[in-house]
């Protein structure tokens, strides 16, 4: 009998398992918040209170999320050969408990759903998540009192940020000092499920601990100038740091007896979602780079030295190999493409075509798509800017949404100091191969299209296989453990065209004048603009 490998990804809208052995994926289930569990209210998986930058979640939701799975599970494969089990959640979600908490997991009986039996063990009901952008005050707060911009992210490795979980704690504690002194422990989303599975307290792991402007990036602990400017006493609420690859131990009795797990089924730390993608597309090598298109867009790569980003736009968190990764994130992503479909009533195949039928360049228009409120470069207030279009016209808004974000991508990623080789695409919008060779003309790279759309749960997948062999001494090459699956997942190769490449190299240029302009005073780029459209469309 096969020994599976099961991975859990908490994302914003769904939770996702992904069950592996050791050469191929067995089975794959998902649970959709809004459709699967209508009770809560949400829309993708969200809600959103006071005003559209306080965006929060409900963890009991995620547990009854993480039941529903196990039933699904339970009725498809024998459960009881998962030898370990590891998860990813949606980064820098925290979720506030009393000092009920811990007693209820000891205490839970099989014979009653978790939500019902933890419903008094939150000091705060809901959970902000990734998306919240309310916390600007803080953020400054924070920054300030660690030395400004380059000594915060010499500390923690990356600026304050308004979904950051550093700030969306000193913000609770600010606007409700009760609860936050009824807090006893302060989870995130990936130690919150890892606890709820262990039945008592779990780690935050590296990875997932870089992501809250608390850790100390390179001794890799808490940091205490940064929890002193954070709240008071904080440092007694949080769980303490482990590598990502650490076995934190096995599955609580609850499980186990309404599930049938093996009780020697051993938990691996959980880690964010953007570490775990990044070994469930194989990044585990210098030089390759993988950009995720989904509700938000992600640039990502492995690195094996510590390189910081002193402008204070991208971050560096650990990594599950015991190193790091760089990482960029846009919140205008799917969305925003999204908003331009839907303007000109377009379907996918239509809007490709459109796309494809545009010339590179777009005759020198230039969008910066800035629909909502975006974390690269820090725009808190949504507008949309064009250069040389106007909003109805629809060639030059289809193309200009999509060069915008690669060219942002490409500009805003010169910090890592490696030209990637190889670029791996994954996420929904990855499946469009018209956007992805807008990509590899644009970083004049190769770009490989993979049939994977849960990279995170698949990386959680990959460490629960990669903890439990080194635990039984029969430790498993990264190399060797991902390898077989991204064969079997790659689809095709899109090459740039060498065409393209001074045009781009200009463009990108063009691009960031663009930027200045409207976001840091700079000079009007129009003259710019006129002169790349006299040299490349004139003809």
């Amino acid at each position: 009998m096969s020994d599976y490998f099961l991975g859990l990804d908490c994302s914003t809208q769904s939770l996702t398992g992904i069950i592996v052995d050791s050469s191929s994926i067995i089975y794959k289930v998902s649970i959709n918040f809004d459709k699967e569990l209508p009770q809560y209210n949400t829309t993708n998986g969200i809600i959103i209170l006071e005003n559209e930058k306080v965006v929060h979640s409900f963890p009991l939701m995620w547990v009854e999320a993480l039941e529903l799975i196990f039933d699904k599970i339970s009725n498809h494969i024998s459960i009881e050969n998962i030898k370990a089990i590891s998860g990813s959640g949606q980064q820098h979600g925290t979720v506030y408990l009393n000092n009920k908490f811990e007693h209820a997991l000891q205490a839970l009986n099989p014979k009653d759903a978790i939500i019902n039996q933890l419903k008094g063990c939150f000091s705060r009901q809901t959970s902000p998540i990734w998306m919240d952008s309310s916390t600007t005050r803080q953020c400054e707060e924070i920054r300030k009192s660690l030395g400004g911009l380059k000594e915060t992210i010499k500390i923690t490795g990356s600026n304050t940020f308004e979904r950051f979980s550093g700030p969306q704690i000193r913000k609770f504690y600010q606007e409700n000092p009760e609860g936050y002194l009824q807090t006893s422990i302060i989870h995130l989303v990936s130690s919150y499920m890892a606890t709820i599975l262990l039945g008592k307290n779990a780690p935050i792991d590296h990875g997932d601990g870089a992501g809250m402007n608390l850790m100390n990036i390179q001794t890799k602990q808490w940091d205490n100038r940064a929890l002193n400017a954070t709240a008071p006493n904080l440092r007694e609420k949080l769980p303490p740091l482990r590598d990502s690859y650490n076995i934190i131990g096995k599955i609580s009795p609850y499980f186990i007896k309404k599930f049938g797990f093996d009780p020697d089924m051993i938990l691996v730390a959980w880690s964010g979602d953007n570490p775990n993608s990044l070994i469930g597309v194989g990044l585990i090598d210098k030089g390759k780079v993988a950009i995720s298109l989904g509700t938000s867009d992600t640039y990502f790569g492995y690195m094996k030295k510590l390189h910081l980003d002193l402008s204070g736009e991208g971050h560096v968190f650990g990594a599950p190999t015991g190193d790091y990764m760089s990482l960029i994130c846009y919140k205008n992503g799917s969305l925003a493409r999204e908003k331009i479909k839907e303007k000109f009533n377009l379907n996918w195949d239509k809007f490709s075509e459109l796309l494809k039928r545009s010339p590179p360049g777009n005759n020198g228009k230039v969008i910066l798509p800035y629909f909502f409120p975006e974390i690269v470069p820090l725009v808190l207030e949504p507008k949309v800017y064009r250069f040389g279009l106007n909003e109805n016209d629809i060639e030059g808004n289809v193309r200009g949404i999509i060069e915008a974000q690669f060219l942002s991508m490409r500009l805003h990623s010169q910090w890592i100091s490696e030209k990637p080789q190889d670029i791996y695409a994954t996420g929904g919008g990855s499946v469009n191969n018209d956007i992805l060779q807008v990509a590899a003309d644009i970083f004049q790279t190769p770009i490989r299209q993979f049939n994977i759309t849960d990279s995170a749960a698949l990386g959680a997948a990959f460490r629960s296989l990669k903890s439990y062999y080194d635990f039984i001494k029969k430790g498993k090459n990264w190399n060797i453990i991902v390898s077989k699956f991204l064969n079997s997942q790659s689809t095709i190769e899109i090459t740039p065209k060498l065409k393209n490449r001074d045009l781009y190299d200009e463009m990108v240029i063009l691009y960031k004048k663009c930027e200045d302009y409207i976001l840091r005073n700079g000079e009007d780029p129009e003259f710019m603009r006129k002169q790349f459209v006299e040299k490349y469309f004139s003809s």
